[in-house]
């Protein structure tokens, strides 16, 4: 059996350098997603904006599910 050297470090040199691509464009997309988001998106806004949706505490009394439903497909919440 015949073992080329040549032929073997080619392979571990490719291994090498796939990691560390795949390393470095992982790294790359972790920077992005973490500088695209927001601090804190549930926070209270500040100045003149208004935060539109308060949670309150479910009400048996307000309808049937089906209402619900048709109110959510309708508005689209």
């Amino acid at each position: 059996m015949v073992v080329s050297v040549r032929k073997w470090l080619r392979r571990i040199f490719f291994v090498l350098l796939l990691s560390f691509f795949t390393i470095t464009m992982y790294g790359g997309c972790r920077f992005i997603a973490v500088w695209i988001a927001p601090e804190n998106p549930y926070r209270v806004p500040q100045g003149q904006a208004l935060k539109v949706f308060k949670t309150e505490p479910f009400q048996s009394d307000s309808g049937s599910i089906y209402d619900r439903l048709k109110l959510f497909y309708w508005y689209g919440e």
